[in-house]
């Protein structure tokens, strides 16, 4: 289907919506030490007042069953999902651009972010803040 983004069926409305609160809390409690850095930057409105989830499903539609996947960071307001990119991302180019596309899709933007960007913060917050 679309690179690795999960077919969680459709067992159930609760089971499956509960499928994914489950994986979005896990990623949550386990987050990198970029997107920790990156989290502090974000959380509580700090940047230009916008309001940002960590670890957010987006849930999208392809045959009437559901399909999900978890960003790093999205801003309802404005649309847009941040992501952090480690070197694992290297070889999943293909699964991020189908990402990409069905992002585009939902009408959501997708900013990519390389943990070593992280080391000039002021310039990860400017980048965003330039896409808010």
């Amino acid at each position: 289907m679309i690179g690795e983004i999960i077919n969680i069926g459709v067992v159930s409305k609760q089971s499956w919506r509960e499928k994914i609160r489950s994986h979005a809390r896990e990623l949550r409690r386990n987050q990198t030490p970029s997107e920790d850095t990156l989290w502090e930057i974000l959380r509580n409105r700090k940047l230009s007042g916008k309001k940002f989830y960590k670890q957010h499903p987006i849930i999208h539609f392809f045959n009437h069953r559901p399909y999900y996947f978890i960003a790093d960071f999205y801003c309802y307001e404005s649309k847009l999902v941040v992501e952090i990119d480690g070197k694992f991302h290297d070889d999943q180019q293909e699964y991020d651009t189908q990402r990409t596309l069905v992002l585009n899709e939902l009408g959501i933007s997708l900013l990519r972010i390389k943990n070593e960007e992280l080391k000039d913060i002021q310039s990860v917050i400017d980048k965003i803040v330039k896409h808010l």
